[in-house]
């Protein structure tokens, strides 16, 4: 017997107890549909995920003042400890494995535009912060290094800023007031999206660091400092300066406690990767329980068709049917089941992944890699489970089932 004419025989049996068959596929077809929606789903939300670490900067640190190790019989908390300046910052930049490195003071303040008024948060820093947190500028200039120098008091506002206080208005040369104190609007940042303290760049206000409206305890600290290494593969030996540089600045020697913490920005991405992969995982674990259920479904009716079919099996091993044709026959019926639920389920992932975008809360797509998955995970279970009672059918004796009524 042919392959075409084993298909078409396979097609003739299903059809004959179409609603037996119907039933038995819709176990396949809700497997292959969870499947390919929670791999979608592990794949959207590791592609969220990784937008929104895309937004922190890459092989970003950040260096912040204060110890999180015992000092003096004391546990300190990173940032609690005015040790950090701007000095330092500007020494770090000497550094040969920095990219860059901005010192920052950052508060939140009350703006005051006209009748207008919001609570935002103002970042203090150097010209320096632009490049290293890879921001641009819709429109205006950046603050510069006579800004700082002079301590002007001059403004870049983010673009959700700019739509509040300015809607379809040029906001360059406007006057706002932080914490009562008139700032001159200079440019407008481009973009959006969430940063490493969750602020959105869009509500942001950059100012020059020495036109803060904030007092620190020691002249010239900061609350912290973000610094960029050269590459990825530099990380770590930049790591090791920028701690050679400070604890030389601050004279700590021995096995003295550092006055300084630094956070590798590069281990939350890694974290938000292995959580992404791990939810994928779990997702299509979940979705293979149910296939694992749709597949015993598959076995336990193609049982009972080999147990209703035995004298048609006598019939054909009589007229000349070897037994892996009748193995042959059996099995090519569970994979077309198998087929046929995953082609459907793949249909039901893919209207189900449409009505979640058209939320617009989430965005899922089908890729060919989960259509593939989804035919070769409902191949493999066609076989798997509907090998056995197709090898069952094939050593069937010829006489004994004949005898059959």
């Amino acid at each position: 017997m042919s392959f075409t004419q084993t298909l078409i025989e396979a097609y003739r049996s299903l059809a004959a107890n179409r609603l037996r068959s119907a039933l038995t596929m819709l176990g396949i077809i809700i497997g292959i549909a969870s499947v390919v929606l929670m791999l979608a789903v592990g794949d959207a939300v590791r592609g969220f995920i990784d937008k929104e670490l895309a937004q922190l900067g890459s092989n970003l640190m950040i260096v912040q003042p204060g110890s999180v190790r015992a000092q003096g019989g004391v546990r300190r908390r990173a940032g609690e400890l005015p040790t950090l300046t701007i000095d330092d910052v500007q020494a770090m930049n000497s550094l040969p494995t920095l990219r860059g490195a901005a010192a920052a003071l950052q508060g939140f303040y009350q703006v005051n535009y006209g009748s207008d008024n919001s609570n935002n948060v103002v970042i203090g820093s150097t010209p320096e912060i632009m490049p290293v947190r890879g921001w641009k500028l819709d429109s205006g200039v950046s603050i510069s290094e006579s800004d700082v120098r002079a301590g002007n008091r001059v403004l870049v506002i983010g673009s959700r800023v700019a739509d509040l206080y300015f809607y379809k208005q040029d906001p360059l040369g406007r006057v706002v007031r932080i914490d009562g104190q008139p700032f001159t609007i200079i440019g407008v940042l481009a973009g959006s999206g969430r940063m490493f303290d969750g602020t959105d760049l869009g509500d942001l206000m950059l100012a020059p660091i020495t036109a803060m409206p904030i007092r620190m305890p020691l002249p010239r600290t900061i609350h912290y400092a973000i610094v960029q290494a050269k590459d990825d593969k530099s990380r770590d030996e930049a790591r090791r300066d920028i701690e050679e540089l400070l604890r030389d600045r601050h004279r700590i020697t021995g096995d003295k406690a550092d006055d300084f913490q630094i956070t590798d920005l590069a281990s939350i991405a890694q974290t938000g990767a292995a959580i992404g992969a791990g939810l994928s995982i779990a997702l299509g674990a979940i979705g293979a329980i149910s296939l694992l259920v749709g597949g015993i479904g598959i076995m336990n009716i193609m049982l009972v068709s080999v147990t209703e079919r035995v004298r048609e099996i006598g019939i054909r091993m009589a007229i000349g049917a070897k037994p892996r044709h009748i193995l042959t026959q059996f099995l090519s019926e569970s994979v077309m089941m198998c087929l046929i639920g995953g082609m459907v389920g793949t249909l039901i992932a893919a209207g189900g992944a449409w009505a979640v975008n058209q939320i617009g809360k989430f965005t899922m797509a089908l890729s060919a890699g989960h259509v593939l998955t989804a035919v070769l995970f409902s191949t493999a279970v066609g076989v798997f489970f509907g090998f056995y009672p197709a090898r069952r059918a094939s050593k069937l004796l010829p006489i004994e089932c004949l005898r059959q009524d």
